[in-house]
């Protein structure tokens, strides 16, 4: 897909920003008739993989961004362009695929990257974090930031392992774990990127320790990083279980009309409030059924074999994490979860 440029020149920036958008939004538009099935497989919504990676059009200067990964569904990351920068919310699980991300964002603007927000600190949002410019300015929870600190000492040791075992062999280029130097103080933190304020929240913790969120309160969007998996099943291997179900309880609370997931596919307004109700829903499945064979004294293995999803079953990647829930919900409910700070 050939992208339209931002200039250096005396372009007004809204109407550079309203060009560019205006053209991504007619050659991304679906014809009238097609009606996206409800799904996070591409194959079923008749997406080729040679469509990725994606920008998408969500508003003047603001793209989500679509990248598939392993095992075959999108990452997004929220790119938003302002006149002194732009502003990256989450990027992607390897040095290749972020910068393949900066090299998309150089399609739209020749404007520096300068802010980075870290929504989830998991590895495949955080993993290609070695290849942003020097010097950019990372927003993240403290959570987040202590988790990343964890990692990079993980990272350090098995690079070393793996540095003392290859004699005589091709090492493995290492893990680089970058740990932002510093985080935030609050729940939220605003950003103004030029000719627009960034809201960063902080609504609890959810699918991690420290999830972030990104809203444009004047396009009333809110990017919600892994706190939102559209029809991909609650993955929960470091989820606080019932605060995640408060914390969508709060994002739909507010007043927002697109809601931007951080796996899936991004949707139209009224479909994003859709499916983050879905996704609540089934949240709340989840937990109800493991409570129940908790309730009935079975062993976490036992609940594994019983588990019934339902109509949920048929979701993403739900063979892969349906087990993970059960063992998270079971700590939950045990209280055995770990007492990050809030």
């Amino acid at each position: 897909m050939t992208l339209p440029r931002y200039t250096r020149g005396p372009v007004p920036r809204s109407a550079a920003c309203a060009l560019a958008f205006a053209t991504l939004l007619a050659s991304a538009a679906p014809a009238p008739a097609q009606v996206p099935a409800r799904s996070a497989d591409p194959a079923v919504r008749g997406i080729p993989r040679s469509a990725f990676p994606r920008l998408v059009p969500l508003a003047p200067g603001v793209y989500g961004y679509e990248e598939i990964r392993a095992p075959g569904f999108t990452t997004v990351s929220l790119v938003v362009v302002g006149d002194s920068g732009v502003l990256i919310a989450d990027g992607q699980g390897s040095p290749s695929a972020t910068q393949r991300l900066l090299d998309e964002i150089r399609t739209v603007t020749a404007r520096p990257v300068r802010w980075y927000v870290v929504g989830s600190d998991h590895g495949d949002h955080t993993a290609g974090n070695s290849v942003l410019p020097p010097g950019v300015t990372w927003i993240v929870h403290p959570n987040s930031q202590r988790q990343l600190q964890q990692d990079a000492v993980a990272a350090d040791a098995a690079n070393a392992r793996t540095g003392s075992s290859a004699a005589g062999a091709t090492p493995s280029p290492p893990r680089l774990v970058v740990v932002p130097p510093q985080a935030m103080t609050g729940d939220r933190e605003q950003v103004d990127v030029g000719g627009r304020v960034v809201e960063v929240r902080f609504l609890g913790r959810a699918h991690t320790g420290g999830d972030l969120m990104v809203h444009l309160p004047g396009e009333k969007l809110l990017f919600m990083s892994e706190a939102y998996l559209n029809r991909v099943f609650p993955a929960m291997r470091s989820a606080y279980p019932a605060e995640w179900v408060t914390v969508l309880d709060r994002a739909l609370a507010m007043d927002v009309t697109r809601f931007v997931p951080g796996h899936g596919f991004i949707e139209t307004p009224r479909v994003s409030r859709e499916e983050l109700v879905a996704f609540r829903e089934a949240l709340r499945a989840v937990i109800a059924e493991v409570t129940r064979l908790h309730a009935r004294g079975l062993s976490a293995d036992a609940a594994v074999r019983e588990a019934d999803w339902g109509s949920y079953r048929d979701w993403f990647l739900a063979e892969q994490q349906g087990p993970i829930a059960v063992r998270r919900v079971y700590q939950a409910l045990d209280g055995s979860l770990p007492r990050d700070t809030r």
